[in-house]
């Protein structure tokens, strides 16, 4: 029987994922590999090495089509080289990257420019991240590693719905308008979308229900449904962070998490079982609670209440808050090595890639942990943390050299993203539906008075 995703079992889940992160406060971590000096050199200097070629072909301005299309051949055919020393990855795991992701990331953001002209480059890489975790699962779900149109639509609803209702910017009401008439168009209502955002929000819809007909697949949206109140409980949680426990706030944590990833999964097959909506949940808390880690900083200055930025507030070090979420990726990465579908090495990869993750987060935040502790969990790091701290910097300060490539990377083929909709005609459509509707709606008024 195909389980619907109602919020109780939303918060059964929750309950089941905390068991499993407190499990992982018992323990010390113990996986990983272990790197010497020498081979963290050795790493590193491949990285600068990687870093160099790309940084060499973003001076050259590259202007014409024919130019920025070579660059862009450049860049990936050096890519292997630096994947192989500096990530420690072999052929096999190389050409997933290469030819797998990698040209989903570049076919999400070229439909993305064309659709909307006004996206910047960091709400495209927002989206393709979210497009990446999703096209992942497909192979552990039984299906081909590609673009759908559904996932697409998703990855796309976090630069225009996720970052809206995050901002602090944007005043309550006008948060609990868009949020209720969001739900309503969730839930099927046909609405004449009354701005941009709106517009651009129902299309990304329309692209899920049209590959996903509502009656045959309900477990589709009621996943959407599940993120979006979980989204709501966690704009609830920023305003009240001062009245919420910590147990809350890992509860908030993990079900906003937990039913992203899982809408992932479900817009990756269609319907998913009970062991597949068991470790897509977690690997979505897993991610969700990475992501606290790394904003800790900006979660402090901003008094947005997370586990890591409640335990920094009060000058606790959040060493074993570290460990403990190393050991919740190995419980993840466990759960996945015993799904029967997917190849060992995206297995490995992900599991290498959650590690990976955290390890940055606490090279970057060493202000929040103890010197012994860096000092030991160093070790574990394929990158010495000074290196990935100065090589941060360094990226976060050359931003406009490297949006040249990212320019490069966004030149599409002739026929490339045909057929898919523009935001411009969705929005000139709504608008003129939503004046079809207006005599109407004025007749009404007048009855009712």
């Amino acid at each position: 029987m195909k389980q619907l995703y109602s919020w109780s079992w939303v918060e059964e889940q929750v309950a089941q994922t905390i068991v499993a992160w407190k499990d992982g406060a018992a323990r010390p971590w113990q996986g990983g590999p272990i790197y010497s000096l020498r081979e963290q050199q050795k790493r590193e200097n491949a990285y600068d090495e990687g870093l160099r070629a790309v940084e060499r072909e973003a001076r050259k301005a590259p202007r014409t089509k024919a130019q920025r299309l070579e660059a862009q051949q450049r860049i990936v055919a050096a890519f292997p080289r630096f994947a192989a020393i500096a990530l420690g990855l072999e052929g096999e795991t190389i050409q997933l990257l290469t030819n797998g992701f990698l040209p989903i990331g570049t076919q999400l953001a070229r439909w993305a420019r064309r659709f909307d002209a006004t996206l910047s480059m960091a709400d495209m890489i927002q989206a393709c991240r979210n497009a990446w975790t999703a096209c992942g699962l497909q192979p552990l779900l039984g299906e081909p590693l590609e673009l759908t149109p559904s996932i697409l639509g998703y990855s796309l609803l976090y630069p225009y719905s996720d970052n809206y209702l995050d901002d602090g910017n944007v005043s309550n009401a006008e948060k609990l308008q868009f949020s209720a008439r969001f739900r309503d168009r969730l839930c099927g209502q046909r609405l004449a979308a009354r701005n941009r955002r709106e517009a651009a929000v129902w299309t990304m819809v329309q692209l899920i229900e049209e590959q996903y007909p509502r009656p045959r697949y309900p477990q589709v949206f009621e996943c959407l449904l599940a993120i979006h109140r979980a989204q709501e409980l966690s704009i609830a949680q920023f305003n009240n962070c001062g009245l919420c426990e910590d147990s809350d706030v890992l509860r908030i944590s993990c079900a906003k998490g937990g039913t992203s990833v899982l809408a992932d999964a479900c817009l990756s097959h269609g319907w998913l079982s009970e062991e597949e909506s068991g470790f897509s949940f977690e690997w979505g808390a897993l991610l969700q609670l990475g992501d606290d880690l790394q904003d800790v900083r900006e979660d402090l200055q901003r008094g947005s209440a997370t586990l890591f930025s409640r335990a920094a507030a009060t000058g606790q070090p959040l060493d074993s808050l570290a460990i403990q979420l190393l050991n919740f990726s190995e419980r993840v990465a466990d759960r996945i090595d015993r799904s029967p579908n997917g190849p060992k090495m995206l297995k490995d990869l992900l599991r290498m890639s959650w590690r990976s993750l955290i390890l940055m987060a606490v090279a970057d935040a060493q202000e929040f942990f103890s010197p012994a502790f860096l000092v030991e969990l160093e070790h574990s790091s394929p990158f010495r943390f000074d290196f990935l701290r100065t090589r941060n910097k360094r990226l976060a300060g050359r931003q406009g050299l490297y949006a040249v490539l990212f320019e490069a990377f966004l030149e599409a083929g002739e026929d490339e993203n045909e057929g898919l909709p523009l935001l411009a005609d969705r929005l000139e459509s709504s608008l003129e539906a939503e004046a079809a509707l207006l005599p109407d709606a004025i007749a009404m008024g007048s009855s009712c008075a």
